[in-house]
């Protein structure tokens, strides 16, 4: 049974004069691994899925499945017709091994709380893997309240929370309640998030010195405060670099510049601008002196 705790990458997808670059995603995905990271989200926001079609999605899966060895890996899954997102489930995890689905909220369409609650219990239903709800309202127009969230956790295969709703009070609920692990969504929330009582996070900054979020996150979980904090004000400024500009632009500039992947985003994903690069790749260089 996946365990939702510790640090998740949220994987960006890397192109290549406009197509996949398989062998890149494969060679991220095993440095990522050895650092510790525990576990991976494929074709989630961070990896531009909705600019994908199914063939690249299913491509991108494989390789991140086949790249993760012992990691779980979760799919990035959403939609707007309950019933098509539900059959995606169903064949995706009958043909592959998947940790389970990382399910956000149908975007666009801002259904209310009774009919957020049978979207995502119309896919609980027939996905034979564990689920994780994403609430990011940012991105999908509404929110899954914290009532909708406890009623969810009914469902025996809705397991867990990927909160960037930015509502400590709904998190802390959550957390009173115990019956969902709360990951959290929102890179600059991190510390704060882990001091309530997440269990972990799916941070698309830990693309970048992977080693200290893990640290981080086991400095907290050991209730090494103190030196958890610090780190986390040495790590912030890295935070700050990479969503001063639409994510995931700014972390494919540094990951291009050291020479992981290309740099590459499709429209209507623009480069992260040469200012923003340079104040987050400052921030990255400035952690230097904590690699022992």
């Amino acid at each position: 049974m996946v365990q939702f705790s510790g640090i998740w990458v949220p994987l960006v997808t890397p192109f290549r004069s406009g197509a996949l670059d398989l062998p890149a995603l494969r060679r991220l995905v095993e440095q990522l691994a050895s650092h510790g990271v525990a576990g991976f989200v494929a074709c989630g926001s961070t990896g531009e899925a909705a600019l994908l079609d199914d063939d690249e999605q299913q491509a991108v899966l494989r390789t991140v499945l086949d790249a993760a060895g012992d990691r779980p890996v979760l799919m990035g899954l959403s939609g707007a017709r309950p019933a098509l997102v539900a059959a995606r489930a169903r064949q995706l995890a009958d043909a592959l091994p998947l940790a389970g689905y990382l399910l956000s909220a149908p975007g666009y369409m801002k259904p209310n709380q009774a009919g957020l609650l049978d979207f995502f219990i119309t896919v609980a239903d027939v996905s034979p893997v564990p689920i994780v709800a994403y609430d990011i309202p940012s991105r999908t127009g509404v929110r899954i309240e914290p009532q909708t969230l406890l009623a969810l956790a009914a469902h025996p295969r809705i397991r867990a929370l990927k909160d960037c709703s930015s509502d400590a009070a709904a998190a802390t609920a959550l957390l009173a309640d115990g019956r969902l692990a709360l990951l959290a969504g929102n890179d600059d929330e991190l510390f704060a998030q882990l001091a309530l009582g997440a269990t972990g996070s799916i941070t698309a900054s830990a693309h970048l010195r992977p080693d200290l979020f893990v640290r981080l996150h086991r400095l907290m979980q050991a209730q090494r405060l103190h030196e958890a904090r610090a780190l986390w004000h040495r790590l912030r400024p890295l935070v700050t670099g990479l969503f001063a500009e639409p994510n995931p632009a700014p972390v494919k500039a540094l990951l291009a510049r050291q020479g992981v992947i290309a740099g590459e985003l499709r429209a209507p994903m623009t480069p992260a601008s040469a200012a923003c690069v340079e104040r987050a790749q400052a921030a990255l260089d400035a952690l230097r002196d904590l690699d022992a």
